[in-house]
């Protein structure tokens, strides 16, 4: 199945955890743009912005666009070249609600920052 760009961008979104306005604000878009993108009837963005939505995302223009991952430049989202283990973690986060995957995820980070200092 074929998704769109308003489809992987959304997917996008939702695996890292960012809320609409957060991406607009790293991005440096209007939320009201952002929101725009993920209507029915989407509008495309200029190849520009683009550009910044992905690098805030941690994902290919070409992923945004095809849904494709280039394996060269994998995206954080993609859980090709992972061990069993990070992908069952990664399922399972998937199955929980997508409030409840922002806490585990922030959780995750500063947990990683604790252990770094240690």
């Amino acid at each position: 199945m074929i998704m769109s760009f308003r489809d992987n961008l959304r997917e996008a979104i939702d695996f890292s955890g960012l809320e609409q306005k957060e991406l607009a604000y790293k991005a440096n878009i209007s939320l009201r743009n952002i929101e725009n993108y993920l209507r029915a009837n989407a509008a495309i963005p200029s190849a520009d912005k683009a550009v910044q939505i992905a690098q805030v995302l941690g994902v290919t223009v070409e992923y945004l666009v095809t849904g494709i991952d280039t394996p060269a430049k994998s995206s954080a989202r993609s859980v090709h070249g992972m061990d069993n283990e990070t992908k069952q973690l990664v399922e399972l986060l998937k199955k929980l609600p997508k409030v409840k995957q922002r806490i585990v995820i922030k959780n995750a980070l500063n947990l990683s920052e604790i252990l770094k200092e240690a």
